[in-house]
């Protein structure tokens, strides 16, 4: 039993399950204005279902195509996948038993999800190699989670309606905004491995110029999002404490690069949360 308890603590560390409050909260946002409220048990559990499984497989994809080069980089090599805790067999099968779980869901959802669920995989997949020839691939994780709230939108309702995507490139650009914090730190190692970040490529000062741009992006989409969609007062509060967390985020970084941690992971945790809620009041109290 206990060698099995550590197995599990493994996968965890390998993908940080934590991490999954950063996409959950925009699904059930884009799931409630879909629905209009409530949009029962059943699709919540469904929503989270996806959500986790669809994390789990982009995340054991990463860290299986990133074994060469998690294991040079100082920051990354006490890693589960590089250290020999779980092997590259382990790590495949987690991948398969994940994205499975995640098609499985989507056809229980609707045939709309059944049907963008391959080529949603294909695009999570697609991340892991980017970084090898494009400074793009913090777009591309944008992306990735981006497409969260355009699958709750289609969970509820089976259609795409416009304020889904603007809601979705507000997400697109926040994740990239902090993705470019994030990898920050990994400046000296990405110019000597010849990966293609912004930050290797252009230096901190135009990273963190474009990572400000990006998330002032986000607070315009989002901004437009709760304008298309017709959402009242509360919602605009959502945008609004939005945009102080991203500029106190922007602030914390400029002041020390030690503090990346504590924005990437603390600051925008919080950030989806508190703008779920406000939505939840805005359907509430409205």
């Amino acid at each position: 039993m206990q060698e099995y308890i550590a197995k599990l603590k493994d996968f965890n560390e390998l993908v940080m399950f934590e991490h999954s409050v950063f996409s959950l909260p925009f699904i059930f946002i884009a799931m409630i204005v879909a629905a209009d409220g409530w949009f029962g048990f059943w699709l919540l559990c469904m929503g989270a279902f996806a959500a986790v499984s669809a994390r789990n497989f982009a995340m054991g994809f990463n860290r299986y195509a990133d074994r060469d080069i998690d294991a040079q980089n100082p920051r990354t090599k006490g890693r589960p996948n590089v250290d020999g805790r779980l092997d590259a067999k382990n790590i495949l099968l987690f991948i398969g038993v994940n994205g499975l779980l995640f098609i499985a869901v989507a056809f229980m959802i609707n045939m709309l999800a059944f049907y963008m669920s391959i080529p949603i995989l294909i695009l999570l997949a697609s991340y892991s190699y980017f970084k090898r020839f494009s400074s793009l691939a913090h777009i591309v994780l944008g992306l990735s989670l981006g497409l969260a709230p355009i699958a709750g939108v289609v969970a509820v309702s089976e259609s795409i309606p416009p304020w889904s995507i603007i809601l979705s490139l507000g997400v697109i650009f926040w994740v990239a905004g902090f993705d470019l914090l994030y990898s920050l730190q990994d400046i000296a190692f990405d110019k000597e491995h010849h990966l293609y970040s912004i930050p290797s490529l252009y230096g901190a000062d135009a990273t963190l110029f474009i990572s400000t741009l990006f998330h002032m992006l986000s607070v315009i989409f989002w901004g437009l999002f709760v304008w298309v969609a017709g959402l009242g007062i509360f919602a605009y509060v959502a945008v609004i404490l939005a945009t102080v967390m991203l500029g106190y985020e922007q602030v914390l970084v400029r002041k020390d690069f030690t503090k990346i941690n504590r924005a990437f992971f603390t600051v925008n945790g919080y950030l989806g949360f508190v703008f779920l809620v406000f939505i939840i009041l805005d359907k509430v109290l409205s």
